[in-house]
Protein backbone atom coordinates (compact mmCIF):
# COMPACT_ATOMS: atom_id res chain seq x y z
CA UNK A 1 0.00 0.00 0.00
CA UNK A 2 1.37 3.39 -1.00
CA UNK A 3 0.76 6.96 0.15
CA UNK A 4 -1.45 9.48 -1.62
CA UNK A 5 1.63 11.44 -2.69
CA UNK A 6 3.25 8.31 -4.12
CA UNK A 7 0.05 7.42 -5.95
CA UNK A 8 -0.18 10.86 -7.54
CA UNK A 9 3.47 10.77 -8.59
CA UNK A 10 3.17 7.31 -10.12
CA UNK A 11 0.08 8.31 -12.08
CA UNK A 12 1.73 11.46 -13.44
CA UNK A 13 4.81 9.46 -14.43
CA UNK A 14 2.67 7.18 -16.61
CA UNK A 15 0.64 9.93 -18.28
CA UNK A 16 1.42 10.28 -21.99
CA UNK A 17 2.41 13.55 -23.61
CA UNK A 18 -0.65 15.54 -24.65
CA UNK A 19 -1.79 15.18 -28.24
CA UNK A 20 -2.65 18.07 -30.53
CA UNK A 21 -5.51 18.13 -33.00
CA UNK A 22 -7.21 20.66 -35.23
CA UNK A 23 -10.71 21.51 -34.04
CA UNK A 24 -13.31 23.75 -35.72
CA UNK A 25 -13.62 27.00 -33.80
CA UNK A 26 -17.30 26.25 -33.23
CA UNK A 27 -16.21 23.24 -31.13
CA UNK A 28 -13.14 24.74 -29.45
CA UNK A 29 -14.64 26.74 -26.57
CA UNK A 30 -13.13 25.63 -23.27
CA UNK A 31 -10.16 23.90 -24.89
CA UNK A 32 -6.54 25.00 -24.57
CA UNK A 33 -4.61 26.38 -27.52
CA UNK A 34 -1.63 24.21 -28.45
CA UNK A 35 0.28 26.73 -30.60
CA UNK A 36 0.80 30.47 -30.84
CA UNK A 37 -1.56 32.22 -33.27
CA UNK A 38 -0.36 35.08 -35.49
CA UNK A 39 -2.47 37.58 -37.40
CA UNK A 40 -2.50 36.62 -41.10
CA UNK A 41 -3.35 40.23 -41.98
CA UNK A 42 -4.02 43.54 -40.27
CA UNK A 43 -7.40 44.07 -38.60
CA UNK A 44 -9.13 46.16 -39.69
CA UNK A 45 -7.41 45.60 -43.02
CA UNK A 46 -8.70 48.94 -44.31
CA UNK A 47 -9.55 52.31 -42.78
CA UNK A 48 -13.08 51.75 -41.53
CA UNK A 49 -15.89 54.07 -40.57
CA UNK A 50 -16.88 53.80 -36.93
CA UNK A 51 -20.18 55.65 -37.36
CA UNK A 52 -22.92 56.45 -39.84
CA UNK A 53 -22.05 59.85 -41.34
CA UNK A 54 -20.02 61.51 -44.07
CA UNK A 55 -16.40 60.90 -45.06
CA UNK A 56 -14.11 63.63 -46.35
CA UNK A 57 -10.50 64.89 -46.33
CA UNK A 58 -10.14 66.98 -43.18
CA UNK A 59 -7.11 69.10 -44.14
CA UNK A 60 -8.64 70.03 -47.50
CA UNK A 61 -11.86 71.33 -45.94
CA UNK A 62 -11.81 75.07 -45.19
CA UNK A 63 -14.03 74.69 -42.09
CA UNK A 64 -16.69 76.97 -43.58
CA UNK A 65 -17.89 75.71 -46.94
CA UNK A 66 -20.56 73.10 -47.47
CA UNK A 67 -19.45 69.81 -49.01
CA UNK A 68 -21.13 68.19 -51.98
CA UNK A 69 -22.25 64.61 -51.32
CA UNK A 70 -21.28 62.67 -54.44
CA UNK A 71 -22.22 59.13 -53.46
CA UNK A 72 -22.48 56.60 -50.67
CA UNK A 73 -20.82 53.42 -49.48
CA UNK A 74 -22.15 50.81 -47.09
CA UNK A 75 -20.37 48.03 -45.23
CA UNK A 76 -19.19 45.37 -47.66
CA UNK A 77 -18.83 47.77 -50.60
CA UNK A 78 -16.05 50.12 -51.71
CA UNK A 79 -15.93 53.54 -53.37
CA UNK A 80 -13.06 54.00 -55.79
CA UNK A 81 -13.68 57.54 -57.01
CA UNK A 82 -11.31 60.24 -55.67
CA UNK A 83 -12.92 62.87 -53.46
CA UNK A 84 -12.16 66.48 -54.31
CA UNK A 85 -11.62 69.05 -51.51
CA UNK A 86 -15.23 70.21 -51.78
CA UNK A 87 -16.74 66.73 -51.73
CA UNK A 88 -17.96 64.21 -49.16
CA UNK A 89 -19.22 60.66 -49.27
CA UNK A 90 -22.22 59.27 -47.41
CA UNK A 91 -20.82 56.35 -45.37
CA UNK A 92 -22.15 53.76 -42.96
CA UNK A 93 -20.66 52.00 -39.97
CA UNK A 94 -18.12 49.36 -40.98
CA UNK A 95 -17.65 50.64 -44.51
CA UNK A 96 -14.21 51.25 -46.02
CA UNK A 97 -13.08 54.83 -46.41
CA UNK A 98 -11.80 55.76 -49.87
CA UNK A 99 -8.08 56.60 -49.96
CA UNK A 100 -8.90 60.27 -50.44
CA UNK A 101 -10.84 60.53 -47.14
CA UNK A 102 -9.50 60.43 -43.57
CA UNK A 103 -12.34 61.68 -41.34
CA UNK A 104 -16.00 60.94 -40.71
CA UNK A 105 -18.47 63.42 -39.29
CA UNK A 106 -21.47 61.72 -37.71
CA UNK A 107 -24.82 62.34 -39.35
CA UNK A 108 -26.23 64.07 -36.24
CA UNK A 109 -23.60 66.83 -36.60
CA UNK A 110 -24.46 67.99 -40.12
CA UNK A 111 -27.20 69.89 -41.88
CA UNK A 112 -28.14 68.29 -45.19
CA UNK A 113 -29.73 70.46 -47.86
CA UNK A 114 -29.79 70.01 -51.63
CA UNK A 115 -27.30 67.17 -51.38
CA UNK A 116 -24.82 69.37 -49.55
CA UNK A 117 -23.74 69.09 -45.94
CA UNK A 118 -22.76 71.82 -43.54
CA UNK A 119 -20.67 70.49 -40.68
CA UNK A 120 -21.64 71.67 -37.18
CA UNK A 121 -19.10 69.92 -34.98
CA UNK A 122 -16.51 72.20 -33.38
CA UNK A 123 -14.81 69.21 -31.73
CA UNK A 124 -14.18 67.40 -35.01
CA UNK A 125 -10.54 66.64 -35.80
CA UNK A 126 -8.62 64.74 -38.43
CA UNK A 127 -9.24 60.99 -38.09
CA UNK A 128 -12.42 61.35 -36.05
CA UNK A 129 -14.79 58.38 -36.15
CA UNK A 130 -12.37 56.27 -38.15
CA UNK A 131 -10.92 52.90 -37.19
CA UNK A 132 -7.44 52.95 -38.71
CA UNK A 133 -6.18 49.90 -40.57
CA UNK A 134 -4.31 47.64 -38.15
CA UNK A 135 -5.63 49.45 -35.08
CA UNK A 136 -6.65 46.12 -33.51
CA UNK A 137 -3.90 43.85 -34.85
CA UNK A 138 -0.93 44.22 -37.16
CA UNK A 139 -0.06 41.58 -39.74
CA UNK A 140 2.11 38.79 -38.20
CA UNK A 141 1.42 40.06 -34.66
CA UNK A 142 0.98 37.28 -32.07
CA UNK A 143 -2.65 37.52 -31.03
CA UNK A 144 -3.04 34.41 -28.83
CA UNK A 145 -0.43 32.35 -27.00
CA UNK A 146 0.00 28.63 -26.60
CA UNK A 147 -1.75 27.61 -23.39
CA UNK A 148 -4.56 30.14 -23.81
CA UNK A 149 -7.96 28.89 -22.66
CA UNK A 150 -10.28 29.47 -25.60
CA UNK A 151 -13.32 31.58 -24.70
CA UNK A 152 -16.20 32.89 -26.81
CA UNK A 153 -14.33 36.19 -27.15
CA UNK A 154 -11.05 34.60 -28.25
CA UNK A 155 -12.90 32.44 -30.79
CA UNK A 156 -14.59 35.56 -32.17
CA UNK A 157 -11.12 37.11 -32.48
CA UNK A 158 -9.94 34.11 -34.51
CA UNK A 159 -13.04 34.17 -36.69
CA UNK A 160 -12.25 37.79 -37.48
CA UNK A 161 -9.03 36.58 -39.08
CA UNK A 162 -10.90 34.02 -41.15
CA UNK A 163 -9.47 31.19 -39.03
CA UNK A 164 -11.92 28.29 -39.04
CA UNK A 165 -9.98 25.68 -37.05
CA UNK A 166 -7.34 25.82 -34.33
CA UNK A 167 -4.76 23.44 -32.83
CA UNK A 168 -5.76 22.43 -29.31
CA UNK A 169 -4.74 19.87 -26.72
CA UNK A 170 -7.10 16.96 -27.32
CA UNK A 171 -9.50 15.66 -24.71
CA UNK A 172 -9.03 11.95 -23.96
CA UNK A 173 -11.48 9.25 -24.94
CA UNK A 174 -12.98 7.65 -21.83
CA UNK A 175 -14.91 4.42 -21.24
CA UNK A 176 -16.75 3.40 -18.06
CA UNK A 177 -17.47 -0.13 -16.82
CA UNK A 178 -19.59 -0.52 -13.68
CA UNK A 179 -19.43 -3.98 -12.12
CA UNK A 180 -21.74 -5.68 -9.66
CA UNK A 181 -24.39 -8.40 -9.60
CA UNK A 182 -26.49 -6.27 -7.28
CA UNK A 183 -26.82 -3.33 -9.67
CA UNK A 184 -30.00 -2.08 -11.30
CA UNK A 185 -30.41 0.76 -13.72
CA UNK A 186 -32.42 3.73 -12.43
CA UNK A 187 -36.00 3.19 -13.56
CA UNK A 188 -35.97 -0.58 -13.13
CA UNK A 189 -38.11 -2.25 -10.48
CA UNK A 190 -36.28 -2.39 -7.15
CA UNK A 191 -35.93 -5.93 -5.77
CA UNK A 192 -34.62 -7.38 -2.51
CA UNK A 193 -30.83 -7.42 -2.38
CA UNK A 194 -30.51 -5.02 -5.29
CA UNK A 195 -29.32 -1.39 -5.41
CA UNK A 196 -29.48 1.22 -8.09
CA UNK A 197 -26.22 1.77 -9.91
CA UNK A 198 -25.10 5.37 -9.36
CA UNK A 199 -21.35 5.39 -10.00
CA UNK A 200 -21.65 5.64 -13.76
CA UNK A 201 -24.22 8.43 -13.31
CA UNK A 202 -21.85 10.49 -11.17
CA UNK A 203 -18.87 9.78 -13.44
CA UNK A 204 -20.77 10.68 -16.62
CA UNK A 205 -21.93 13.94 -15.03
CA UNK A 206 -18.43 14.70 -13.75
CA UNK A 207 -16.93 14.05 -17.19
CA UNK A 208 -19.55 16.28 -18.81
CA UNK A 209 -18.36 19.05 -16.48
CA UNK A 210 -15.00 18.76 -18.23
CA UNK A 211 -16.52 18.70 -21.71
CA UNK A 212 -16.14 14.93 -22.19
CA UNK A 213 -18.81 12.47 -23.30
CA UNK A 214 -17.81 8.88 -22.51
CA UNK A 215 -17.19 6.71 -25.56
CA UNK A 216 -18.83 3.74 -23.84
CA UNK A 217 -20.77 3.04 -20.63
CA UNK A 218 -21.35 -0.59 -19.63
CA UNK A 219 -22.82 -2.43 -16.65
CA UNK A 220 -21.37 -5.92 -16.04
CA UNK A 221 -22.32 -8.72 -13.65
CA UNK A 222 -19.82 -10.03 -11.08
CA UNK A 223 -18.52 -12.62 -13.51
CA UNK A 224 -14.81 -12.76 -14.29
CA UNK A 225 -15.25 -13.79 -17.93
CA UNK A 226 -17.84 -11.07 -18.54
CA UNK A 227 -15.65 -8.44 -16.89
CA UNK A 228 -12.64 -9.59 -18.89
CA UNK A 229 -14.61 -9.36 -22.13
CA UNK A 230 -15.87 -5.88 -21.30
CA UNK A 231 -12.33 -4.71 -20.51
CA UNK A 232 -10.88 -6.10 -23.76
CA UNK A 233 -13.56 -4.27 -25.75
CA UNK A 234 -12.55 -0.90 -24.25
CA UNK A 235 -8.76 -1.02 -24.37
CA UNK A 236 -8.76 1.24 -27.44
CA UNK A 237 -9.67 4.30 -25.36
CA UNK A 238 -7.22 6.66 -23.67
CA UNK A 239 -8.77 6.13 -20.27
CA UNK A 240 -10.73 3.18 -18.89
CA UNK A 241 -12.56 3.58 -15.59
CA UNK A 242 -13.98 0.57 -13.76
CA UNK A 243 -16.04 0.79 -10.60
CA UNK A 244 -16.48 -1.99 -8.05
CA UNK A 245 -14.82 -5.37 -7.71
CA UNK A 246 -11.36 -4.03 -6.79
CA UNK A 247 -11.21 -5.21 -3.19
CA UNK A 248 -10.43 -8.71 -1.89
CA UNK A 249 -13.88 -10.30 -1.63
CA UNK A 250 -14.77 -13.66 -3.17
CA UNK A 251 -16.67 -11.89 -5.94
CA UNK A 252 -14.20 -9.07 -6.60
CA UNK A 253 -12.99 -10.14 -10.03
CA UNK A 254 -11.77 -6.87 -11.55
CA UNK A 255 -8.10 -7.17 -10.56
CA UNK A 256 -7.84 -10.73 -11.90
CA UNK A 257 -9.63 -9.75 -15.10
CA UNK A 258 -7.30 -6.82 -15.64
CA UNK A 259 -4.31 -9.09 -15.19
CA UNK A 260 -5.67 -11.57 -17.75
CA UNK A 261 -6.13 -8.68 -20.20
CA UNK A 262 -2.46 -7.78 -19.88
CA UNK A 263 -2.92 -4.60 -17.86
CA UNK A 264 0.31 -3.75 -16.04
CA UNK A 265 -0.39 -2.90 -12.41
CA UNK A 266 1.26 0.33 -11.28
CA UNK A 267 -0.31 0.18 -7.83
CA UNK A 268 -3.26 -1.32 -5.97
CA UNK A 269 -4.38 0.17 -2.65
CA UNK A 270 -3.59 3.61 -1.30
CA UNK A 271 -3.29 4.73 2.31
CA UNK A 272 -6.42 6.86 2.21
CA UNK A 273 -10.03 6.96 3.33
CA UNK A 274 -12.29 6.67 1.45
CA UNK A 275 -10.93 4.85 -1.59
CA UNK A 276 -8.27 2.56 -0.15
CA UNK A 277 -8.69 -0.23 -2.80
CA UNK A 278 -7.90 2.14 -5.70
CA UNK A 279 -6.16 0.44 -8.66
CA UNK A 280 -4.12 2.08 -11.40
CA UNK A 281 -2.47 0.36 -14.34
CA UNK A 282 -1.53 0.72 -18.00
CA UNK A 283 -1.68 -1.26 -21.21
CA UNK A 284 -0.23 0.16 -24.40
CA UNK A 285 -1.57 3.73 -24.51
CA UNK A 286 -4.56 3.10 -22.24
CA UNK A 287 -4.57 4.22 -18.60
CA UNK A 288 -6.78 2.08 -16.37
CA UNK A 289 -8.42 3.07 -13.10
CA UNK A 290 -10.21 0.60 -10.85
CA UNK A 291 -12.34 2.66 -8.48
CA UNK A 292 -13.99 1.23 -5.36
CA UNK A 293 -17.68 0.39 -5.65
CA UNK A 294 -18.93 2.54 -2.79
CA UNK A 295 -20.31 5.72 -4.39
CA UNK A 296 -18.48 8.25 -2.20
CA UNK A 297 -15.20 6.34 -2.63
CA UNK A 298 -15.55 6.23 -6.42
CA UNK A 299 -16.33 9.93 -6.75
CA UNK A 300 -13.58 10.93 -4.34
CA UNK A 301 -11.03 8.97 -6.37
CA UNK A 302 -12.32 10.61 -9.53
CA UNK A 303 -11.79 14.11 -8.12
CA UNK A 304 -8.39 13.31 -6.64
CA UNK A 305 -6.86 11.19 -9.41
CA UNK A 306 -8.88 10.75 -12.61
CA UNK A 307 -9.51 14.47 -13.12
CA UNK A 308 -5.79 15.09 -12.64
CA UNK A 309 -5.03 12.67 -15.50
CA UNK A 310 -7.59 14.32 -17.77
CA UNK A 311 -5.90 17.63 -17.01
CA UNK A 312 -2.59 16.21 -18.23
CA UNK A 313 -4.25 15.48 -21.57
CA UNK A 314 -6.04 18.82 -21.89
CA UNK A 315 -3.41 20.96 -20.14
CA UNK A 316 -6.04 22.33 -17.78
CA UNK A 317 -6.30 22.27 -14.00
CA UNK A 318 -9.62 21.00 -12.73
CA UNK A 319 -11.05 21.23 -9.21
CA UNK A 320 -8.30 23.47 -7.90
CA UNK A 321 -6.75 23.09 -4.48
CA UNK A 322 -6.65 25.90 -1.98
CA UNK A 323 -6.67 26.37 1.80
CA UNK A 324 -9.32 27.21 4.38
CA UNK A 325 -9.73 27.51 8.14
CA UNK A 326 -11.37 24.59 9.94
CA UNK A 327 -14.73 25.44 11.49
CA UNK A 328 -14.41 22.74 14.15
CA UNK A 329 -11.96 20.32 15.80
CA UNK A 330 -11.35 17.13 13.85
CA UNK A 331 -9.99 13.72 14.86
CA UNK A 332 -8.92 11.07 12.32
CA UNK A 333 -7.07 7.78 12.22
CA UNK A 334 -3.31 8.15 11.89
CA UNK A 335 -1.65 6.38 8.98
CA UNK A 336 -4.29 7.26 6.38
CA UNK A 337 -4.92 10.43 4.37
CA UNK A 338 -8.56 11.41 4.87
CA UNK A 339 -10.69 13.07 2.21
CA UNK A 340 -13.70 14.53 4.00
CA UNK A 341 -16.74 16.10 2.42
CA UNK A 342 -16.84 19.74 3.41
CA UNK A 343 -18.70 22.99 2.97
CA UNK A 344 -16.68 26.20 2.68
CA UNK A 345 -18.11 29.66 3.24
CA UNK A 346 -16.07 32.85 3.43
CA UNK A 347 -12.81 30.98 3.86
CA UNK A 348 -14.02 28.71 6.68
CA UNK A 349 -14.67 25.03 5.99
CA UNK A 350 -16.96 22.77 8.00
CA UNK A 351 -16.67 18.99 8.03
CA UNK A 352 -20.07 17.59 7.09
CA UNK A 353 -21.83 14.70 8.81
CA UNK A 354 -22.25 11.27 7.20
CA UNK A 355 -18.71 10.70 5.95
CA UNK A 356 -19.13 6.94 5.36
CA UNK A 357 -18.17 5.78 1.88
CA UNK A 358 -21.62 4.43 1.04
CA UNK A 359 -23.42 7.67 1.94
CA UNK A 360 -24.01 10.29 -0.76
CA UNK A 361 -26.27 12.70 1.17
CA UNK A 362 -23.33 14.72 2.49
CA UNK A 363 -21.49 14.55 -0.85
CA UNK A 364 -24.58 15.95 -2.56
CA UNK A 365 -24.28 19.24 -0.66
CA UNK A 366 -20.48 19.41 -0.34
CA UNK A 367 -18.56 22.02 -2.30
CA UNK A 368 -15.08 20.80 -1.39
CA UNK A 369 -13.02 17.84 -0.23
CA UNK A 370 -10.87 18.42 2.84
CA UNK A 371 -7.51 16.63 2.72
CA UNK A 372 -6.09 15.66 6.11
CA UNK A 373 -2.51 14.38 6.24
CA UNK A 374 -1.65 10.72 6.70
CA UNK A 375 0.72 11.38 9.58
CA UNK A 376 -1.63 13.40 11.76
CA UNK A 377 -4.48 12.49 14.09
CA UNK A 378 -5.75 15.77 15.60
CA UNK A 379 -6.75 19.02 13.91
CA UNK A 380 -7.94 22.04 15.85
CA UNK A 381 -10.60 24.60 15.04
CA UNK A 382 -9.24 27.55 13.00
CA UNK A 383 -6.31 25.48 11.77
CA UNK A 384 -5.55 25.91 8.06
CA UNK A 385 -6.19 22.82 5.94
CA UNK A 386 -5.90 21.89 2.28
CA UNK A 387 -9.15 21.63 0.32
CA UNK A 388 -10.11 20.78 -3.25
CA UNK A 389 -12.99 22.79 -4.68
CA UNK A 390 -15.63 20.60 -6.32
CA UNK A 391 -18.55 23.02 -6.37
CA UNK A 392 -19.54 26.62 -5.91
Amino acid sequence: MISVTEARNKIVKHCPAPTIKQVPITEACGLVLAENIFAPFAVPHFNQSAMDGYAFAFNEWNKQSALNVIGEVQAGNTFSQKLEPSQALRIFTGAALPDSADTVVIQEKVTLQNNKITIRDPQLSKGSNVRPAGSQSQKNEQVLSKGHLLTPASLALLAGFGIGAVPVFATPSVSIIATGKELLKPGEQLADGKVYESNSVSLIAALHQLGISPASIQMVDDNEAAIEGAIRNQLHTDLLILTGGVSVGDYDFVIAALEKCGVNKVFHKVKQKPGKPLFFGTINKTLVFGLPGNPASALTCYYEYVAMVIGRFTQKEYFKKTEAWLANDCVKKQGLTFFLKGKIQEGVVAVLNDQESYKMNSFAIANCLIELDEGREYYKKSEKVSIRMIGS
